[in-house]
């Protein structure tokens, strides 16, 4: 990968065509992972019957942190595949699995019809879908630093955009569902729609991707893969990919509680009005998008992890003040929500393009991996559980902004142990 993305130049038309083809599929696995977690509550009442709402809650949450607990699984398996055989054919076969999985999910009975067996199969679901992912976002990295290498912090940028328009689909399919449906319909079968029409859509991601290219870095380097790519990331880069954990740990600590809590908070816990989280959500998405992209166009210019620390600092400084307005229960979401998410741009803009910087070319896609599902295990995937438990325990309804700020403190100090080169950001960090 050339230091600083070869700065002014522009991407090549093919370029540009094998970046939107991989962010697009992204994008589409994302809708379906993540619209899980939108309507958390609906599957909390089809599938784990309880007396006390915030129980089932809990439960259904615990089967969303499944998906996460099984991404560094399936991010050792495909990341094998990806460095030892190619990183287009890990892409094909985690979309179909992904895409089949969201159709089953949408035409699982519930439990009032299958019981246990019913719960049971939906976490199995989960867990595969997790897998999938495992492979998807660090392959979906790695494919277009490769391929897109005279502007790599863009295209990771335009990755990035696209995996937050899936989950702004998501929001929008929500949205849609709930101006045409009756509540009583919308909570009985409304989800059901939801998973099946990503399920449609994700064929269809399946489709446009059998059309990716090899990437020219690895079928440069394809005589020489790595037998045993883990084993050497585990055996010689064992700091970078501690490194590249802390890098990944403010976007995926903000986006986890964002994408998985926020709703399901907002509505519940703080009593805001099912339409308008929707809405602003919507608002909120987008303006992360836009604003992460903006960030990625400069980190091929500027030294990325200033953009990071630049970020962090801003996170750790709001994010408090920012809950306390949400937690009054009258704040004006359309306001708070995108403030939000452009405080974190910085951060989200720049990540992707310092992690595979961590890494040389025969081991990227598994060091990468790792890295990136450690981090987002943790945060992402267990942050909406550690958040309802911090309520619970404390009394305090701000206290998930203490999760946000924890991964923003990590970020800031860990972007300040870098190097300003791309081609060297692991020295400084692991030396010291």
């Amino acid at each position: 990968m050339t230091p600083n993305g070869g700065g002014g130049h522009d991407l090549t038309r093919r370029q540009w065509k094998m970046t939107l083809l991989a962010s697009l599929g992204g994008g589409l696995e994302y809708y379906d992972f993540i619209v899980y977690g939108i309507f958390a509550k609906d599957i909390a009442a089809a599938f784990f019957p309880a007396t006390d709402p915030v129980v089932a809650l809990t439960l259904s949450l615990a089967v969303f942190a499944v998906g996460y607990l099984a991404r560094p699984l399936g991010g050792l398996v495909l990341s094998h595949f990806g460095d030892r055989y190619g990183r287009k054919t890990v892409f094909v076969v985690t979309v179909f699995t992904m895409s089949a999985c969201t159709l089953a999910m949408g035409l699982v009975p519930s439990y009032a019809a299958w019981g246990v067996w019913a719960t049971l199969l939906l976490v199995t679901l989960r867990f595969v879908q997790g897998l999938c992912i495992g492979g998807e976002l660090p392959g979906a990295i790695t494919f277009v630093v490769e391929t897109a290498s005279r502007r790599p912090g863009l295209a990771c940028g335009i990755v990035f955009c696209l995996v937050n328009g899936g989950v702004l689909l998501a929001a929008l399919v929500n949205l849609a569902l709930q101006s045409v449906l009756p509540p009583a319909v919308m909570a009985e079968s409304g989800w059901r729609l939801a998973f099946l029409f990503g399920g449609v859509v994700g064929l269809v991601s399946f489709w446009l991707r059998r059309s990716l290219e090899e990437t020219p870095e690895f079928l440069r380097l394809q005589h020489r893969a790595a037998r045993s790519p883990v084993g050497e990331v585990l055996r010689d880069h064992r700091g970078r990919v501690l490194v590249g954990v802390g890098i990944v740990a403010l976007t995926a600590g903000f986006n986890g509680i964002l994408f998985a809590h926020m709703p399901a908070y907002l509505i519940q816990v703080l009593k805001y009005p099912p339409k308008t989280v929707a809405v602003a959500m919507n608002v909120a998405l987008f303006a992360m998008s836009a604003s992460l992209l903006a960030a990625s166009f400069f980190a091929d210019r500027v030294a990325p992890r200033r953009l990071m620390q630049a970020s962090a600092l801003i996170v750790l400084i709001g994010v408090i003040p920012a809950y306390q307005v949400l937690a009054r229960g009258d704040a004006n979401l359309f306001l708070v929500l995108p403030l939000l998410t452009m405080a974190v741009a910085g951060a989200n803009g720049s990540f992707a393009y310092l992690l595979a910087g961590l890494f040389p070319t025969r081991v990227r896609f598994s060091g990468v991996a790792l890295s990136l599902n450690i981090g987002f295990t943790l945060l992402s995937g267990l942050g909406p559980l550690a958040a309802n438990a911090l309520i619970g325990a404390t009394g305090w309804t701000a206290a998930p902004a203490l999760i946000i700020a924890g991964s923003a403190l990590i970020g800031l100090l860990v972007a300040s142990r870098l190097s300003d080169r791309p081609d060297t950001l692991a020295e400084a960090a692991v030396s010291g």
